[in-house]
């Protein structure tokens, strides 16, 4: 291959030193030579860039694609991955929901202050939109802190369900952003898992229900719960749910741990999205999926799900 190469170099060369006699030919004779040569030099230089090609492509040393890495000696190790221990956990999670009857949606990770605020009962200049600690992108748009920025958008998208006599049932898993002090308890970057429920007689002793039945699936036994006071724009009334420290956890009946805000759907938040507060009702909740995986492994620090370590991620 190398002496095919070599050749057709010489016959470029050679055509090279052809130029020289453009000038010796008569005035009429110079244009169709001149063309002749250019034509004939075009064709080498394709000949020699296909004779460089094939000779690398003879260089390569062939390997079986399908052999396993550990048998085929050409291919580096092949180290086995894991998923990531915030997404196994949020899989766990929804499928609970899913066969509880709930639709999934994914959040979105860049919206407006509409979505945001407005369609949750926050008025324009309300002190409780600060609380948020939320980014902004020089065009005015938002990564959305909370899950609730879906609130409107499921409720419209589902609405058709209650015309036919039946209910909202969804769950909103995604990313949210704010603008916080990192520490060991805190990240700018987190999950959440939102829910929405609306049907004519929904009650804060069904969303009690639900979620108390989610957790004790989650986390395979029998769990007290209670709650204690909240305030959110969006829902009226307000809570906190608190869940009995699971055995899985190391607990005892000695301890109380904080899940998600959660309340009734202020009828505000229905109204903005064409729903008749006095015929329907709902409740909606949000929680972190950061917290159930810290608290399912045991961890004492969320920056470990961003940090990218493989040391890290290699232990799920």
């Amino acid at each position: 291959m190398p002496e095919k190469i070599e050749e057709i170099r010489q016959q470029i060369k050679a055509l090279n030193a052809e130029y020289a006699k453009i000038k010796t030919l008569p005035v009429e004779e110079r244009k169709a030579f001149g063309q002749k040569i250019n034509h004939q030099r075009q064709a080498l230089e394709q000949q020699l860039l296909a004779a460089e090609a094939e000779a690398e492509d003879a260089a390569v040393e062939p390997i079986d694609i399908t052999a396993p890495g550990a048998a085929n000696k050409a291919l580096p190790k092949i180290k086995r991955g894991s998923k990531h221990p915030l997404m196994t956990e949020l899989s766990r999670l929804l499928d609970i929901y899913s066969r509880m009857g709930f639709d999934i949606i994914e959040a979105r990770q860049l919206d407006d202050e509409f979505h945001m605020f407005e369609s949750l009962n926050f008025p324009e200049g309300h002190p409780a939109r600060d609380g948020y600690d939320t980014f902004r992108t020089e065009e005015g748009f938002i990564p959305p802190a909370h899950t609730s920025t879906m609130q409107y958008r499921a409720l419209t998208r589902f609405k058709s369900n209650l015309d036919k006599g039946g209910q909202i049932a969804v769950v909103i898993p995604g990313r949210v952003f704010r603008n916080e002090d990192v520490d060991a308890t805190h990240e700018h970057t987190f999950y959440q898992c939102e829910g929405v429920f609306v049907s004519k007689d929904a009650n804060m002793g069904q969303m009690l229900g639900v979620l108390k039945q989610v957790f004790e699936v989650y986390y395979g036994q029998e769990l007290n719960i209670k709650t204690q006071p909240g305030y959110f724009p969006f829902t009226e009334p307000s809570v906190e749910m608190l869940i009995e420290k699971p055995k899985a956890l190391g607990g005892k009946g000695d301890g109380w741990l904080e899940m998600l805000g959660m309340g009734m759907i202020h009828p505000n938040v229905l109204k903005t999205a064409g729903i008749d507060p006095t015929e329907y009702r709902g409740f909606a909740w949000g929680g972190g999926i950061d917290r159930l995986a810290m608290l399912k492994h045991q961890l004492t620090d969320v920056r470990y799900f961003e940090s990218g370590k493989l040391e890290f991620l290699e232990k799920f």
